[in-house]
């Protein structure tokens, strides 16, 4: 039997120095190895760091002949918090002398654990003491995980399902240390004797041959479709009415990009033969004093665009073009008004078009707006493409709420020709970059073995292969930029991704950026970004081996076969990985397919085996949600099955928060796929067991059931919130806001289980086994500085550790507890830790307290408070149903008293909350006095006690945090009671008295 001590993850985490590192990290773009390559709900490398090192550690209390005492212990813990803390700072992702502490920690901790199991009978091949173990990531998805692991010492391995993640992980883990150290190939560094005798390290000699051929890539792609991208040049004439295009006269300028407004036929009769432009605003640049927009023009019959600067007149139309507030277009002539139905039929009738607006060139200081020209609208419409990707793209489209496809059918059809021009050159250019590559490396002295990249070359053509596959990177960052739904960012001034949701909004009006300029979508700006990002992959000896990454189905793979495991599988319906990665995938494939014949073997992405949840496949969502538990079940038991004994398995869990069991009604707009997580998330599940009314269980507990079923038990829940401010989408769409780090181990028979191998517990002595070993673990959490916000949620391991222990927990009728029923009993005992009079209050109430004592009536971050009300064993939608909180724009607070309606009837309330009621109770005291609220209290009855007691605590709390104006409220209620009591016992009116002679 292994003997397994206890891992740092499994006890305590400076959780808020990782969380700080990690949302910070989101925010930086230059030299991250994310830039790479665009994958959706990527974990930051600094939460993957420090997991990775906590769940190799030894925590402090499982080596008491080092640390005999808890002084020491704590002590000891928190020397490992400084490490992390140091060890998650962006600065130091390549800092060399703090990661070799690291791995001293981890050594440290892994001979101890060879000595631990000498006399195991696998010890030769599990706990060799000269040896780390391996690391496997079976969703390696954007390769986090196995690059992180890799950088603190492990083997990585890496695996999924889906073939451009796969190229993703061979670009992070595999390429780099295959040729770390080399100095590069091209003739120019070869020729300067001082670059070339630099020291090159890591994967800085493959980076500067990146970019020196990506720029041989763009000057050749110049020579063959240069005329498709005019420059411009300012004449008088031009700056006639136009004073800021006076220092220009003359001049050639580069165009950055063409801006473009779709058509359709207008459907007023009198304009029939007219196209009318589809645009979503006039607003070219709306950065102060640098105002631009575009000004229609309606005359003889038609129409033109012409471009001013500064303030328009009329701020509201141009800010809405000719779209309607109501989901609707105006023909530009008519003023008739046309809906997403009619643009639907005219699309997909062949008769959208589109129409130049503006051109946009590269200034002296910034952008110079132009006029649209009708011999550069000319030259666009001569490019003709000769190849195009024709694949369908019947999984992007099939779950639209509308059904409408605007005429986009294949992958092929999200290109302009032009568009389709450029990326077909930038794609052949790919494989002659790799033949010109593969002679200059010869040329500089490496031997030309005729091995290839995919079985593990290291010569000529291995090297040259190599440099391609960035090259093919840099085609696949460009069409993110460079397709025909790229709106012009009114306020950057630029072209915008595509991918700034994992969804394909449509664009009205888009920008077609200039890939040979030096600008935002250009392939130089590109090109440089995958060079830096490239550099930080590769650091110190400890990671020369390659890495490994492998196309393998996580639930039948063998590959996490004695490794230790850190994974961040699927979230449900969140994402529909494989139907967005076509995108991509159908132009890799035309450029590294020869590198790669059995990665690109398909015509798309595998999507049938895909652990998603997606209706269309299967059928139904009920078929979806059941393929998608028994596959993830399947997946968790294989790792609980072959993940080495001696160490914890992390998941990360990231599902939105939901009650209830139909999706939302869905809103009229123009979006081609819909926004994340249209419809339920957990389901119903028998394990779990849901609540009346058609609700239905969370995807947290569902998923929580799912791994426990799978044999493992769960002894740790860290919330890491690793999602940036500012991201795209909030709450309107139940965006992902966080992750919960699930800690598990597989399941170990105990003394006396009886037939199943484990005990059998009733409630009672559950309730009783936490209640006395939840008090020490808080106290490990607390010392671990976690924040208020975060320690439920935390507390969930702990708790989970106990119930887990058992086969089976049963009630008092004998049936078995459910995950459910086990959560609430877990945040009931966690509540008489903290505060006994909170365990009377529902879970809503205790939700909003912990926010209220964060926070008070400001707005906060919709992702805490959703890693809150999973903690709390409720919902954020939940709670605006109940009425206490309004949650938009990705922004949570709770109604203050005064915004209560004041015709509130507590018998009519469906989702009564002791919160709202002491808040009712605090507006009727306010506003009418005693009386008032001693009429609530009379239609409350006994559940106006409990407000009482929330009023105390709420009076303690806001006092201790200094909040005058609200410990004013609740003191007047409690001071009030007696009176609003005893008037309530009279219905809530006060007994009638002789009139005084004088007021």
């Amino acid at each position: 039997m292994t003997v397994s001590r206890k891992k740092l993850i499994e006890v305590a985490l400076p959780l808020e120095a990782i969380n700080q590192a990690a949302a910070r990290e989101k925010s930086i773009r230059h030299g991250h190895p994310s830039t790479l390559h665009l994958w959706w709900a990527r974990r930051p490398l600094a939460a993957a760091r420090a997991v990775i090192f906590a769940q190799m550690v030894d925590d402090p209390s499982a080596v008491p002949e080092e640390f005999p005492t808890p002084e020491a212990q704590e002590a000891e813990r928190q020397r490992l918090f400084r490490l992390i803390e140091q060890l998650v700072q962006w600065e130091n992702t390549t800092n060399e002398a703090l990661l070799a502490q690291a791995r001293a920690e981890i050594w440290k901790s892994w001979r101890r654990t060879c000595r631990d199991n000498a006399d195991h009978p696998r010890a030769a091949e599990l706990f060799d003491p000269s040896r780390l173990p391996a690391f496997h990531d079976p969703f390696a998805g954007g390769g986090s995980l196995p690059l992180e692991a890799q950088r603190l010492g492990l083997e990585a391995y890496a695996s999924d399902l889906n073939p451009v993640a796969v190229l993703i992980n061979k670009a992070m883990i595999e390429i780099p240390p295959r040729f770390a150290g080399r100095p590069p190939v091209n003739p120019a560094a070869r020729a300067d004797r001082r670059l070339f005798a630099r020291e090159w390290k890591g994967a800085q000699g493959l980076a500067e041959d990146v970019r020196y051929y990506g720029q041989w890539m763009r000057d050749e792609a110049e020579k063959r479709i240069g005329h498709l991208y005019p420059k411009i040049t300012v004449t008088a004439e031009m700056a006639a009415d136009r004073p800021d295009l006076k220092p220009y006269v003359g001049r050639e300028l580069t165009v950055i990009a063409w801006l473009w407004a779709r058509t359709v036929k207008s459907p007023n009769p009198a304009f029939r033969d007219v196209d009318v432009p589809l645009a979503s605003t006039f607003m070219l640049s709306t950065k102060p004093g640098k105002e631009a927009y575009v000004e229609p023009v309606v005359e003889g019959g038609g129409y033109r665009f012409t471009v001013k600067v500064g303030r328009p007149k009329d701020a509201e139309a141009a800010k809405n073009g000719t779209k309607l507030s109501q989901g609707a277009f105006k023909c530009l002539l008519s003023g008739s008004p046309f809906r997403y139905d009619y643009i639907d039929a005219e699309a997909n009738a062949g008769r959208m078009g589109s129409r130049l607006m503006a051109i946009v060139a590269e200034g002296k200081r910034g952008r110079v707006y132009l006029d649209p020209m009708s011999e550069h609208e000319v030259i666009a419409r001569q490019a003709q493409p000769t190849w195009k990707p024709d694949a369908p793209s019947r999984g992007t489209w099939a779950s639209n709420a509308q059904g409408r496809r605007y005429g986009f059918h294949t992958f092929g059809d999200y290109f302009t020709p032009r568009q389709l021009v450029a990326l077909t050159t930038f794609s052949d250019l790919v494989g002659e970059a790799i033949e010109r590559v593969r002679r200059d490396a010869i040329a500089a002295g490496l031997p030309d073995d005729g091995q290839p990249l995919r079985d593990g070359g290291t010569g000529a053509t291995a090297y040259a292969e190599a440099v391609g596959v960035y090259l093919g990177f840099v085609i696949s960052k460009l069409i993110d930029i460079n397709n025909s739904l790229a709106p012009w960012g009114h306020l950057q001034e630029c072209p915008l991704h595509l991918f700034s949701r994992q969804a394909i909004p449509m664009a009205w009006d888009f920008a077609e950026a200039n890939p040979l300029s030096t600008s935002s979508g250009s392939w130089s700006v590109v090109a440089v970004g995958i060079q830096r990002g490239m550099e930080p992959t590769v650091v110190g000896a400890d990671v020369r081996r390659p890495g490994m990454a492998f196309q393998l189905d996580a639930a039948t793979q063998d590959l996490s076969l004695g490794k230790v495991v850190s994974t961040d599988p699927p979230y449900y319906d969140n994402i529909g990985y494989a139907d967005l990665s076509d995108f991509f995938y159908v132009w890799l494939r035309r450029s590294l397919r020869p590198v790669f014949p059995d990665l690109f073997a398909t015509l798309a992405v595998p999507k049938a085996e895909e652990l998603v949840a997606t209706p269309y496949r299967h059928g139904s969502k009920d078929a979806a949600e059941k393929f998608f538990l028994d596959g993830m079940t399947q997946a968790m038991h294989r790792l609980a099955e072959q993940a080495h004994p001696a160490f914890p398995v992390t998941i990360y869990y990231a599902f939105k928060q939901s009650e209830t069991s139909s999706p939302p009604p869905a809103k009229e707009g123009p979006s081609l796929l819909p926004p994340e997580g249209g419809g339920r998330e957990g389901g119903q599940h028998p394990a779990v067991g849901g609540r009346e009314g058609g609700t239905a269980s969370t995807g947290w507990e569902t998923f929580l059931d799912a791994v426990i079923r799978a044999g493992f038990a769960i002894s740790g829940t860290w919330p890491m919130r690793t999602e940036r401010k500012e991201r795209a989408i909030g709450q309107g769409s139940n965006a992902l806001a966080s992750s919960i780090v699930l800690v598990c181990r597989p399941r170990t028979p105990s003394p006396g289980g009886g037939g199943e191998g484990w005990g059998t517990a009733t409630r009672r002595e559950f309730v009783s086994a936490l209640k006395a070993e939840l008090p020490q673990a808080l106290e490990h959490l607390q010392r671990g500085n976690i924040a208020p916000v975060d320690l439920a949620q935390a507390a969930i391991g702990p708790g989970m550790a106990v119930y887990t222990r058992y086969a089976r927990v049963l009630d008092a009728e004998g049936r078995p507890l459910s995950v459910r029923e086990a959560l609430a009993l877990i945040n009931q005992v966690l509540d008489e830790c903290l505060a006994e009079q909170e365990g009377d209050f529902d879970a809503d109430t205790r939700w909003a307290l912990a926010w209220f004592e964060q926070h008070g009536f400001a707005e906060g971050e919709f992702g805490v408070a959703e890693t809150l009300s999973k903690a709390k064993n409720t919902s954020v939608g939940g709670m605006v149903e109940a009425g206490i909180l309004e949650s938009k724009r990705g922004k949570v607070r709770l109604f203050r008293p005064s915004e209560l309606p004041a015709d509130w009837d507590p018998a009519a309330d469906r989702r009564l909350t002791v919160w709202e009621t002491v808040h009712h109770l605090v507006r009727a005291l306010e506003t009418g006095g005693e009386g008032a609220a001693a009429d609530l209290v009379a239609r409350l009855g006994s559940r106006a006690e409990t407000a009482r007691e929330l009023a105390y605590r709420l009076y303690t709390v806001s006092e201790r945090k200094k909040r005058a104006s609200e410990a004013l409220w609740y003191n007047a209620l409690v001071q009030s009671w007696p009176e609003i009591t005893r008037l309530a016992r009279e219905h809530g009116r006060p007994q009638p008295a002789q009139a005084a002679l004088f007021p």
